[in-house]
């Protein structure tokens, strides 16, 4: 699918496509069909009106967000300090922060920002830098649709030199999405004779990242190994009876897994 989009130049229908089938839309879609057919066929209306209900209810929840996120997408553990310690000694290395979306202007600093997911992973970024002492990149430009402004790039440079005191190696400032995150930085690290990448994005989006990272890595025929690095991986443990309670961390996380199992499988 993702390649149907390349293929007619449509790439920019991505994000619209996303809201269409992602929660809540398909839900209300099951409400209002049940409503429409009740007067005709009672049971039948009923049933794709509880369906709607409880789908709306159930996908609105932290304990279902946490379930799709371990079932569809499979996040890898994090970093261990003896995978950390591995890093310190590894030559020609280099970590890589996946931008995450920005914000063309944030009234209470008077300039751009990146958004939550984005400072998160460049935050992560940053702490593995100063623990394993290798370069950073930050790839991210305009995301697909979004509006004209500074790239994520541009906004990462400032935000790490001057709110965490560390400045950025390099940066890519051309990728709209995922798979252009990866082809970008790969030839930009190709040519300054990086030879392993260490991959930071959040837990639900490395399997895509990573994937599409590999096809890169082969497209461009070098060799180049992948050391994922998940962050924001949700804490394992007994789930409690909030947990099954509709909120908006929990209609988040549905929707982050369920967008990400998506692209899988469309190939983005």
């Amino acid at each position: 699918m993702n390649d149907l989009f390349l293929y007619f130049g449509i790439e920019s229908w991505k994000p619209a496509v996303a809201v269409l089938l992602l929660p809540p839309v398909p839900f209300i879609v099951l409400v209002l069909l049940g409503a429409r057919v009740l007067a005709r066929r009672w049971a039948l209306g009923w049933l794709l009106v509880v369906l709607g209900v409880l789908g709306l209810w159930l996908g609105s929840t932290w304990a279902v967000g946490n379930a799709l996120t371990n079932w569809l997408v499979t996040p890898p553990r994090a970093l261990t300090e003896g995978d950390l310690n591995e890093l310190r000694r590894a030559p020609k290395t280099a970590i890589v922060v996946l931008g995450g979306g920005r914000r063309v202007l944030s009234p209470e600093y008077g300039v751009s920002q990146l958004n939550p997911r984005s400072i998160e992973r460049l935050r992560y970024g940053i702490w593995l830098s100063r623990e394993t002492q290798l370069p950073l990149v930050y790839s991210g430009g305009v995301g697909h649709g979004a509006p004209a402004g500074p790239t994520e790039a541009e906004i990462a440079t400032r935000v790490a030199e001057r709110e965490f005191r560390q400045p950025l190696r390099w940066t890519e400032a051309e990728s709209r999405d995922t798979r252009e995150n990866a082809i970008r930085s790969v030839a930009l690290l190709q040519a300054q004779g990086i030879e392993q990448v260490v991959l930071v994005t959040h837990g639900y989006h490395m399997r895509r990242a990573t994937r599409n990272f590999t096809r890169a890595i082969a497209a461009a025929g070098v060799r180049m190994d992948l050391v994922a690095a998940p962050m924001g991986l949700p804490a394992s443990g007994r789930l409690d009876a909030i947990d099954w309670m509709p909120t908006a961390e929990g209609f988040q996380q549905v929707r982050l897994a369920l967008h990400e199992w998506i692209g899988l499988l469309a190939g983005a």
